[in-house]
């Protein structure tokens, strides 16, 4: 059943190529030559009438797979053994399909790597037509891709691609795969030939079922002299051929469950041995090194192992068991979409049934409200009768309101005049009381205006006295005035006097000055000098101790260091500079 599913993939793909037009639908000439092209490939004898009886009763166009495939079941199908070629039905599927599908433009790939690409799909493509690769099965593929070429995987890069795929769609043709390696999208930084080395390693792997392969030395049986060949192993055979090429194959070695590989000791020159002992032959063998010796006893031993348990390649298992996990996320998914699906129904009942009371509710609502209405319209009647005796009530009221009210303001007016009459009896004694009082504050007012006019007079004395005393005391100001400016004028000439005498001593301080400048002047020229002629002197001399002569009296010494006159002659300069100071003061 798995061989008619991968034939099946191969042969759509070449139905669909000669459907031109995109019809579904091929003529019976261009399936007479697929037909006869599948049996000269999978070495079926061929009926050329089978297909004209199978269709002679349509005879009004093109066939459609549905028509094609019974045809295709019965007479080439059931027939097939898996005694041919599998490369060549596929190479004479993908010759059909690539002419009309392969876009050669931007590929750095070449036709047999597309080819190999195409081959890849079908095997990892799901068993649902149109044929499409999904998302587990693209990253499964790029990832062998990237480790047969030696490079990393980059998980951010696919999850991108990823990302940008389920935008569009969920899963890739045969020719948009080709076109996503062939581009070189997930490939970048490697050269052509690396790209096709690893679709040829990725190819082997999962097409060809190549566990493994490489050059050894294998010891003949006639001869018994070693030769060095090209070793394939597969999962129940080692083929070994004079090339990599494959083109001469020198034998097989034919593997099952009973067979063993053994590891052997260094002998006749020959290092790293090992030997693959079947039911009828021992093959002995040497790799190049111990690592490569141990993998291919390891992988011996695998295929050995797959072939004991009657399990398939473990590529292959892995294939099964994604498939089947998909399967059966697919089927929780279904069931889960189910049981939504019933709640969904569900929860329409339950609003069906949450509708039905809402009408009972509004029913019963509008039947409460219409009693309620007429229970209000009996109300309003029965408040209406009584509205009307409240009015007759009301108008006997105020006719007995209004007689009360008459009489009352009868009362009241008779009551307001009786207290006029009293406030006018008061008003009068008032009166006769505030004109005793006036006659009483008048005669105060006239004595007090006579003490007032006595206290005038005595005040008016003394301010004339005051006048006096004030003009007097004008006078002897101005006097006093007079004098101050006086003795203001001589103490600013006195000032002026001063500030000249001041600038004139400035003067000579300053000429001082200049007369101490120079004579330091003169005395560091004559200390420079005088230290010259010593160095001369003790240059060509040696050591010589000049005698100088001493200070005739005591020296002045000052800030800067010995002076350059005495104590007396300070004093005698001391006593000019006073005489000069108090000259111009006796002058003025």
């Amino acid at each position: 059943m798995a061989l008619r599913d991968e034939l099946l993939k191969s042969i759509w793909h070449a139905f669909t190529a000669l459907d031109v037009d995109k019809s579904g639908k091929v003529s019976k000439s261009q399936l007479k030559v697929l037909s006869h092209n599948l049996c000269t490939v999978m070495r079926i004898p061929h009926d050329p009438v089978a297909l004209e009886e199978h269709f002679k009763d349509d005879d009004e166009g093109p066939v459609s797979t549905q028509g094609y495939m019974p045809y295709l079941n019965k007479f080439i199908l059931d027939k097939v053994q898996d005694n041919f070629n599998r490369q060549d039905f596929n190479r004479m599927c993908w010759t059909l399909c690539a002419r009309k599908n392969l876009n050669r433009t931007h590929l750095l790939i070449s036709d047999e790597d597309a080819f190999k690409i195409w081959c890849i799909f079908n095997f990892l493509s799901e068993d649902k037509y149109p044929l499409a690769i999904v998302t587990e099965e693209i990253e499964y593929f790029l990832r062998k891709l990237t480790e047969a070429m030696g490079g990393s995987w980059v998980e951010e890069r696919f999850e991108d691609y990823k990302l940008e795929l389920s935008t569009k769609q969920q899963c890739l043709s045969a020719w948009e795969i080709i076109t996503l390696v062939g581009t070189g999208t997930f490939s970048k930084g490697m050269d052509r030939q690396t790209l096709s080395m690893g679709i040829t390693e990725v190819f082997h792997e999962l097409i060809l079922d190549v566990f493994k392969q490489g050059y050894m030395m294998k010891k003949g049986h006639k001869r018994k002299n070693w030769t060095e060949r090209w070793f394939l192993l597969r999962p129940n055979s080692i083929s070994y051929y004079v090339s990599e090429d494959l083109a001469e194959k020198k034998g097989d070695i034919l593997l099952d469950g009973n067979c063993c590989v053994e590891s052997l000791p260094d002998k006749e020159g020959k290092k790293c041995l090992f030997y693959v002992k079947c039911s009828d032959k021992s093959y002995e063998i040497s790799a190049s090194d111990k690592k490569r010796k141990q993998e291919w006893i390891q992988a011996i031993q695998t295929c050995i192992s797959l072939l004991k348990l009657g399990r398939p390649a473990p590529h292959r298992e892995s294939r099964q068991k994604r498939r089947e996990l998909r399967q059966k996320q697919q089927a929780e998914q279904e069931e889960l979409e189910l049981r939504m699906r019933e709640l969904q129904t569900a929860n329409e009942n339950k609003q069906q049934e949450l509708e039905a009371m809402r009408k009972k509710l509004e029913e019963a609502a509008a039947n409460a409200a219409e009693e309620e209405r007429r229970l209000l319209q009996t109300q309003t009647e029965q408040q209406d009768r009584y509205r009307e005796d409240l009015e007759r009530e009301k108008m006997v009221r105020q006719e007995m309101e209004e007689q009360v009210a008459q009489k009352s303001t009868e009362l009241e007016q008779y009551l307001q005049r009786v207290r006029e009459l009293e406030d006018m009896y008061h008003r009068l004694e008032d009166a006769l009381e505030e004109e005793r009082g006036a006659r009483q504050d008048e005669e105060t007012v006239r004595r007090l205006q006579a003490r007032l006019l006595e206290e005038e007079a005595t005040k008016r004395a003394e301010l004339e006295q005051i006048h006096l005393h004030q003009q007097r005391t004008i006078s002897e100001t101005e006097a006093e005035k007079q004098e101050l400016a006086k003795e203001g004028t001589a103490k600013e000439s006195a000032l002026q006097a001063a500030m000249l005498q001041l600038e004139q001593l400035e003067s000579e301080r300053q000429g001082a000055l200049e007369q101490y400048q120079d004579v330091m002047q003169k005395l560091e020229d004559a200390a420079n000098n005088t230290r010259t002629w010593k160095h001369k002197v003790a240059h060509h001399e040696g050591l010589v101790r000049l005698i100088q002569p001493g200070s005739k009296g005591p020296q002045k010494i000052t800030n800067w260091g010995p002076a350059a006159f005495t104590d007396a002659e300070l004093s005698l300069r001391k006593k000019d500079w006073q005489e000069r100071k108090n000259r111009p003061a006796q002058t003025q």
